[in-house]
């Protein structure tokens, strides 16, 4: 397993925000609080890849605490 599989999570799309933005529920959790603020990576824009909500998505979450980035749309 390298480095990078251990920070992704596969969440669901709540909410589509401004700017390719979006909240995601990460899968297993009900509460509010636990929501994460993600944006699309570069190859999802580049290839204009869709993502809505109710969308299951892998985020790769950024080890500092901050935004994730939306890897994969499933």
């Amino acid at each position: 397993m390298s480095k990078d599989e251990k920070n992704i999570i596969k969440g669901i799309v709540v909410e589509s925000l401004p700017n390719t933005m979006f909240l995601i529920q990460p899968e297993g959790t009900e509460s509010e609080d636990e929501r994460i603020l993600a944006y699309l990576a570069g190859k999802m824009k580049l290839y204009r890849i869709r993502v809505l909500v109710g969308d299951t998505v892998e985020v790769l979450l950024d080890p500092y605490g901050g935004k994730g980035r939306i890897i994969k749309r499933l």
